[in-house]
């Protein structure tokens, strides 16, 4: 898999932002259920966020070689489960279907994300559910996007427009309205690529307690990420 080398270097460095990934799964993770296809598993850091120790296979998936023995490594704590690790793209588990399927800071490292979705809904169960997790909002595109190999950011029209036919938007949010205002302000003021661990330390215990009550008071209408949730209500019919 030589080809698939990430180039990105937020993985480690976000990896330490227990209060934002224990936030964003608290909204996500009720979603998550049967058999569940984690597409980008990255090194593992989200996985344990998510898993609600609910019966059913685990698949990891992650195009990246050098990246397995650091899933590996990340998940070989847990008792509950064993997760099945596997190297490659959703042609690797074509012939699977799955109940959940996550992306997790994924999707916006992919070129062709139309097609990526189109492809992921083929592999879902009636009933199943398709979760993305991007960041949002083009205006706040910076270096660092580029740097750690984003295409792009996302808002509410550009994700409804990915919806793989078949399926439909159940859910819909923005998350962090606190810390998209950080960012809109670094965008035009600091304007800096890369932020310090000292930075990101500050905004997991300070910002994001704050943004998880104002994303309350503003039903998701603001944030610097973006939740998308699609349902496989189609096959549902056809089985009825």
């Amino acid at each position: 898999m030589d080809e698939f080398k990430y180039v990105g270097s937020e993985l480690d460095l976000f990896s330490a932002v227990h209060n934002w990934k224990s936030y964003w799964s608290s909204r996500i993770k009720s979603f998550i259920v049967g058999d569940v296809l984690e597409v980008g598993a990255g090194i593992g850091s989200n996985t344990s966020y998510l898993d609600q120790k609910l019966s059913g296979r685990w698949v990891c998936l992650e195009p990246d070689s050098n990246l397995i023995p650091l899933i590996h490594e990340n998940l070989a704590r847990v008792r509950h489960r064993k997760y099945e690790v596997v190297c490659g793209t959703l042609k690797k588990v074509d012939a699977e279907r799955f109940d959940t399927i996550i992306y997790i800071d994924v999707l916006e490292h992919i070129e062709n994300d139309v097609v990526e979705l189109e492809t992921a809904s083929k592999l879902l169960r009636a009933g199943g559910r398709l979760l993305v997790l991007s960041p949002a909002h083009k205006f706040l595109f910076t270096p660092f996007d580029a740097a750690i190999g984003h295409y792009r950011r996302y808002n509410t029209s550009t994700l409804r427009s990915l919806t793989p036919l078949g399926l439909d938007l159940e859910r819909i949010f923005y998350l962090d309205s606190v810390g998209m205002a950080l960012s809109f302000a670094n965008r035009l003021i600091l304007k800096q690529s890369m932020p310090t661990k000292e930075q990101l330390r500050f905004w997991d215990q300070c910002v994001i307690p704050i943004s998880r009550v104002t994303d309350r008071f503003l039903f998701g209408s603001l944030g610097k990420t973006i939740v998308a949730i699609w349902v496989n209500k189609q096959n549902l019919l056809l089985q009825r």
